[in-house]
C-alpha cells in the first residue's frame, strides 16, 4: 500500500500560524518525503471557511495548488504530487490539460490528476458564477474529465470534443505529458451518478475524510456494477481513499497526541469531542491497531492510503505525528 499525506495548505491548517507560510508548507513536505511517504496532496478552493466541521464561519486564504505543486516539484524529488480535488468550474479543460502536461513534464512524470464537480458554494460565486444543480456539476464533471483524457494521452495528435461545457479544436499538447499512456486521473467523491462516470471515463476513484468498511464496500459494489455496465474490469480502477489518521506508540501516547490536535484545531472543531469519538470511520489507535485496520482496507482494493493529520481537511497539529503513522502502514 502506497501512503500519502495531505499537506497544510491553508489558513486554518494550524492555528499557531496564520496565514500560513510556504516555508511552513514545504517543511512539512520535506519531512514527509524523508519518512518515506510516497505522495503528496493539496486541495482546490478559491478561498475556505471551516464552517462544516464546527469551526469558524470567516474565510482564510489557501495556497493554489498547480502553482504549490509547481514549487514543490522543484523542491522536493521523488516523491509523487497530486491534486485532492481540483474543482471542475475554475478552470477550462484544454487548459487545465495543458497545466497538467507542463507540471508532468517540469517533474520528471509525477503528477496525479484529481478533479471533482465541486460542492463548496463561495468557490462558484467567487467567480460570478451560480452553483449549478447537481446533475450539471457531474455532467460538466465527464466533459472535463474526457477532454483532459483526450489531451493528455496523444503526444501531437489533435483532439477535437464538442461538448455542453467544455470543448477542444483540434488540439494538441506539446511537449506532451512524460507519463504513458497519461498521467493518473482519478474523480472525487461517492454518489451512484459519480460512480458510473468514474466507470466510463476515470482512471481512478477516491472519497475522503471518514469512511467505515461497511460504508465503503456498499459503494465499492456500486462501482463494480458500473464497470459491469461498461465492460470494465473494476480492478483497473484505482482506488485512493482519505481519511484521518492518529496514531500513538501505545494508548498514553495516542491520548498525548489528542490533546495536542486539540490545541493547533480550529476553534470549536473539537469541542465536546472524546479520543474515543475521534476513532470512528479513521485511522486511529497505537501503531498495532491501525496497522490492522490498513490492511482491512488493502483488503477492499485500496492501493493509497492518503492521511490526513488535522482535524479538518488538509490541516496539522505537529510533523512527528507522521512517524507513527507511516510506521503503522509501512509494508502492509
Amino acid at each position: 500500500m502506497r501512503i500519502g499525506f495531505a499537506l497544510p495548505q491553508h489558513d486554518f491548517s494550524l492555528r499557531s500560524e496564520s496565514p500560513l507560510s510556504y516555508s511552513t508548507l514545504l517543511g512539512y513536505a520535506r519531512y514527509a518525503k524523508d519518512l518515506g511517504v510516497d505522495s503528496l496532496w493539496l486541495a482546490d478552493h478559491l478561498v475556505w471557511d471551516v464552517s462544516k466541521y464546527r469551526g469558524p464561519t470567516e474565510p482564510g486564504g489557501m495556497f493554489e495548488p498547480l502553482v504549490t505543486l509547481s514549487a514543490l516539484a522543484r523542491d522536493v524529488p521523488d516523491v509523487r504530487l497530486g491534486t485532492l480535488v481540483l474543482l471542475e468550474a475554475l478552470r477550462p479543460a484544454a487548459l487545465l490539460a495543458k497545466s497538467i502536461s507542463t507540471m508532468d513534464r517540469l517533474s520528471g512524470g509525477r503528477i496525479d490528476v484529481g478533479v471533482g464537480a465541486g460542492w463548496y458554494e463561495p468557490d462558484f460565486t467567487g467567480i460570478g458564477m451560480s452553483m449549478p444543480r447537481p446533475g450539471e456539476r457531474l455532467e460538466r464533471l465527464g466533459e472535463c474529465v474526457q477532454v483532459l483524457k483526450g489531451l493528455l494521452t496523444a503526444e501531437a495528435e489533435p483532439f477535437t470534443f464538442d461538448g455542453k461545457f467544455h470543448s477542444s479544436a483540434g488540439a494538441s499538447l506539446t511537449p506532451a505529458a512524460l507519463q504513458t499512456p497519461n498521467p493518473p486521473i482519478f474523480v472525487g467523491g461517492k454518489g451512484d451518478r459519480l460512480l458510473d462516470l468514474v466507470a466510463r471515463h476515470a482512471d481512478g476513484w477516491n472519497t475522503c475524510w471518514q469512511w467505515s468498511f461497511d460504508a465503503y464496500q456498499e459503494r465499492l459494489g456500486v462501482l463494480e456494477q458500473a464497470c459491469e455496465k461498461v465492460g470494465r474490469d473494476p480492478s483497473t480502477v484505482w482506488r485512493s481513499l482519505g481519511l484521518y489518521a492518529l496514531v500513538g506508540e501505545n494508548e498514553a501516547d495516542l491520548a498525548r497526541r489528542f490533546e495536542r490536535l486539540r490545541t493547533e484545531s480550529p476553534v470549536g472543531v473539537l469541542d465536546g469531542v472524546s479520543l474515543d469519538d475521534w476513532r470512528v470511520g479513521r485511522l486511529v489507535g497505537t501503531v498495532e491497531q491501525v496497522r490492522e485496520q490498513a490492511a482491512g482496507w488493502a483488503e477492499l482494493g485500496v492501493e493509497t492510503l492518503i492521511v490526513c493529520t488535522g482535524s479538518v481537511p488538509f490541516a496539522v497539529a505537529a510533523k512527528d505525528d507522521l512517524d507513527p503513522i507511516v510506521e503503522s502502514l509501512r509494508g502492509i
